[in-house]
């Protein structure tokens, strides 16, 4: 397996011909490797295309399989540090929603609890620290679940957009 420190603005996967962090590894690889034919590179997981931060890749199949159960499996332990705009009350905190993926959009959205396409989503967010100007909150934040965009809708919705996400609300430019 690989573990890559992926930067914001390049996205974790995309069709063929479109540039991402999987083919630029699959590329770094057949060089170095001096391998001919395609390179096997399984994803079990993704970040946000804006998103930065460590990624796991699998060098072949039988890796892929397993670190797919540890994921599925809620084995491994994420945590997300996030920039999120205004002051965030209180300190310590549970956010629960039901998301759904709009179709045929790259975009989530809360919904009713008896949306038939809403899924419960659910993070616990901690500040660590506050931002004077322009007012902002940083949160360390673990999910409970996996949604779409998960953070970025459940963060939008209260008033507090991602710094640089302006998908989803935010005039704060990042970076």
């Amino acid at each position: 397996m690989l573990v890559v420190d992926k930067p914001g603005g390049i996205a974790t996967q995309a069709p063929p011909g479109i540039d991402s962090l999987e083919s630029r590894i699959k590329a770094f690889l057949k060089q170095r490797d001096n391998k001919p034919g395609k390179v096997y590179l399984g994803v079990p997981h993704r970040l946000d295309r804006p998103s930065s931060g460590a990624m796991v890749f699998a060098k072949h199949s039988r890796a892929a399989r397993r670190l797919a159960e540890q994921f599925e499996g809620r084995m491994v332990q994420k945590t997300y540090l996030a920039v999120v705009a205004g002051e965030v009350f209180p300190d310590q905190s549970t956010w629960s929603d039901h998301l759904r993926k709009i179709p045929d959009v790259a975009h989530a959205e809360i919904v009713a609890a008896d949306h038939p396409e809403g899924r419960q989503a659910a993070l616990h967010y901690e500040v660590v620290g506050r931002i004077a100007a322009p007012q902002a909150t940083v949160l360390k934040i673990k999910l409970e679940t996996g949604r779409m965009h998960q953070v970025r809708v459940q963060a939008s919705s209260r008033g507090h957009p991602l710094w640089g996400d302006a998908q989803y609300g935010s005039d704060i430019p990042f970076g």
